[in-house]
């Protein structure tokens, strides 16, 4: 017996670095008033937030606790925010007031790692303390320190596959799994499930499982709804998707939209009456318009009533429409959208 095999699903994933980068001052004033201190005593400055972490600059006026620092001052880097662990490159300068540029004394920016055993990196011999380079970078017995900070964030973006949920519930629809309830339309029938249904319309929730419903009822019948249109209505109940009518001509697509925004509107589906009228928006022309403005008025379409409005005042058409086919049914069964139509010419012709 061959072993089952099910389908490998590869989800492709790659890590992407994120970095916030900002360059901070920090002013020693009195230089020359903390020479004295102490190797290993420090002065910190403020603390400043980069990348979501809190950091502070330390000033060592004369040296850290290394010997190798003797005579020089040093400066690190240091990491305020606890238990975290971040990814960082740093680069500390000097600026030299007197011609307003930076100078990096060591050539090198360093990138480190910031955790709870190291909370802090940087240069323990950074400035000679000697009377050349004091001459340099001192102004007003001040000291002028960049540092220059871009933390590194490792983003993992997976690339998750497409949803197919619909396809698996346009799966369930065809093969009829589990369906409970029978729907009769023209001789055609259509296995269908309860919950689904109620769960897409109130108004197949009110009639399935509401107090005046027929709970145990499993067979219903359609009579005012085509084979064909009910059809496609499930299609977009169980896949929130019209269904492909690449086989229909223009006219009869058309006419499919303007009964599946009949049904729409019973059984208050609004995405799909709204997605009936953007359709329906787009099939508007000289020989349509007055039949689309018919069906937009008796449902309530604000927006496909103001397109074909707009389409009849637009160009000189309206000559063309009064001579339409369905301009006479629009007259005689919509007399008050005849009225908006010729109360928004005479408006037009005003402005």
């Amino acid at each position: 017996m061959a072993a089952s095999q099910s389908p490998i699903v590869r989800v492709p994933s790659r890590c992407t670095p994120e970095t916030a980068q900002a360059t901070v001052t920090f002013e020693v004033i009195g230089y020359s008033l903390h020479k004295g201190l102490g190797r290993g005593k420090c002065l910190c400055s403020a603390a400043f937030s980069i990348g979501g972490y809190e950091w502070c600059i330390r000033y060592f006026p004369d040296g850290s606790k290394n010997v190798a620092s003797e005579g020089y001052v040093s400066v690190f880097l240091m990491l305020l925010t606890k238990d975290a662990e971040v990814r960082a490159n740093y680069t500390f300068k000097l600026v030299d007031s007197f011609r307003a540029r930076s100078v990096m004394l060591l050539p090198s920016r360093m990138q480190r790692v910031f955790n709870s055993s190291t909370r802090y990196w940087g240069y323990r011999t950074f400035m000679k303390r000697t009377v050349e380079q004091e001459s340099v970078y001192l102004r007003d017995d001040r000291l002028l320190i960049e540092c220059d900070l871009e933390v590194i964030k490792e983003t993992l973006v997976v690339q998750l596959p497409p949803s197919n949920l619909s396809d698996n519930l346009a799966k369930l629809l065809e093969e009829k799994k589990g369906a409970d309830v029978t729907f009769s339309v023209q001789g055609e029938f259509f296995s269908a499930h309860r919950i689904v249904l109620a769960m897409r319309s109130p108004v197949f929730d009110a009639e399935l499982y509401g107090p005046m419903g027929d709970k145990g009822r499993q067979d219903i019948t359609i009579e005012d709804m085509q084979a064909a249109v009910f059809k496609a209505f499930l299609h977009f109940i169980y896949t929130d998707s019209m269904p492909s009518m690449d086989d229909l001509v223009d006219e009869d697509k058309t006419e499919m939209v303007k009964h599946l925004l009949v049904a729409a509107d019973k059984y208050a589906m609004e995405r799909m009456k709204m997605i009936c009228e953007g359709m329906l928006c787009k099939s508007i022309d000289v020989q349509t318009v007055a039949t689309i403005l018919a069906l937009a008025d008796q449902y309530h379409c604000s927006n496909l009533k103001d397109a074909c409005i707009e389409f009849m005042l637009s160009s000189n058409r309206l000559a063309d429409v009064i001579a339409s086919k369905g301009y006479v049914h629009l007259k005689r069964s919509h007399p008050g959208v005849i009225v908006d139509v010729f109360e928004r010419a005479a408006k037009s012709r005003k402005i």
